[in-house]
């Protein structure tokens, strides 16, 4: 996921919890929630792929003349 789509995920998942906290209708929260979880899921993967920059960085630093 780039940064706009991750943007317009979060932005959607705000307006389904919105909805859902207006109306209390479950298919807004049930679209909040597949939301939620992409957003965390995509949070976890950015995550672990700056974490392993580092380490390269790291190793790449540490391996250097």
């Amino acid at each position: 996921m780039d940064a706009k789509e991750f943007f317009n995920t979060v932005r959607e998942m705000r307006k389904a919890q919105r909805d859902y906290f207006r109306t209390r209708a479950p298919h807004f929260l049930v679209r909040s929630k597949e939301l939620e979880k992409a957003v965390d899921d995509e949070i976890e993967r950015t995550e672990a792929a700056l974490k392993e920059r580092e380490q390269r960085k790291q190793l790449n630093f540490n391996f250097e003349p």
